[in-house]
């Protein structure tokens, strides 16, 4: 980690984020390992949100962490689907994508990938985005027929990132994919989170949610828990819905080298500072 004074420290932190003498203890903890950040397009919708978002990540940067940044952007696809007349249909959680919708899921998500890397730069924090356009790192193969044009990664070039990351930049991955043919495919944000997090061997896979994080059984908030007793949490439909698919995504990863998964709630302001600086953490913390 690049060497930052204690005084620089306290000039970046924000005023209701973690302590400095929390994020102190910290700073080590993380030294030159990866931490992948999936946000999910519904927590970016609001600005305050956003900007929180962007002031965040450039902290980490400025801090000398490694963020490697996913977004998702389905609010946004959704309401320029709407605006173009064409119905948004889901399977198991996973947007069906046509002919017709796929350009529309393209150019949202390319969008969105550049308004973020634009608001990065503005905050001093250097960015590369990456998309199927530039910079492609996912070759995928179609999920299956039913959902059209989305797509399951099965390669992901780790010498891009790895070359963006040793120029001090943050990269920005839009979860787009390309087949053989050059077809570009729309791929779930956090599947496309997983796959990286996995590759990259990294210490961290954090999910922001609009959600707490894990819930139990008194709907309260399970700060930590390991990956036998959320295959437990799953049998006993404590653990149910939209949940399970990101629960799976998790034991995947869990037992595929990534030392920890967080899914933690987005909406509240500072949450990925606090669950990398401080020792409450901000949602839940899943590991083998």
């Amino acid at each position: 980690m690049p060497k930052i004074t204690e005084e620089e420290i306290k000039k970046i932190l924000p005023l209701k984020g973690p302590s400095f003498e929390e994020v102190k203890n910290y700073l080590e903890k993380y030294n030159d390992e990866y931490i992948v950040i999936k946000c999910g397009g519904s927590v970016l919708v609001d600005q305050n949100l956003f900007h929180n978002f962007i002031n965040d990540i450039s902290i980490l940067n400025k801090l000398g962490f490694i963020p490697i940044i996913i977004h998702g952007g389905g609010k946004r696809i959704s309401n320029k689907l709407n605006e173009a007349g064409i119905k948004s249909n889901f399977i198991n959680g996973l947007r069906v994508t046509d002919e017709k919708s796929i350009s529309v899921v393209e150019e949202v998500l390319i969008n969105f990938n550049k308004e973020i890397t634009e608001a990065l730069k503005k905050n001093n924090c250097d960015s590369q985005g990456i998309t199927n356009k530039q910079n492609n790192i996912l070759m995928v193969e179609q999920e299956n027929e039913e959902l059209g044009f989305v797509g399951t990664p099965k390669e992901i070039s780790q010498s891009i990132i790895e070359q963006i990351v040793k120029e001090k930049k943050v990269p920005v991955i839009a979860p787009l994919g390309l087949d053989r043919n050059n077809q570009v495919f729309n791929i779930n944000a956090d599947t496309a989170a997983g796959a990286i997090a996995k590759k990259l061997n990294a210490r961290r896979l954090i999910i922001m949610s609009d959600v707490e994080g894990v819930l139990d059984n008194k709907k309260k908030l399970i700060s930590e828990i390991d990956t036998d007793k959320v295959n437990d949490l799953i049998k006993n439909d404590i653990i149910s819905g939209g949940m399970i698919p990101k629960i799976k995504n998790c034991l995947d990863v869990a037992n595929n080298g990534v030392k920890g998964f967080c899914i933690i709630d987005g909406r509240l302001d500072h949450s990925i500072l606090f669950e990398l600086l401080s020792n409450a953490g901000s949602g839940t913390l899943i590991r083998k």
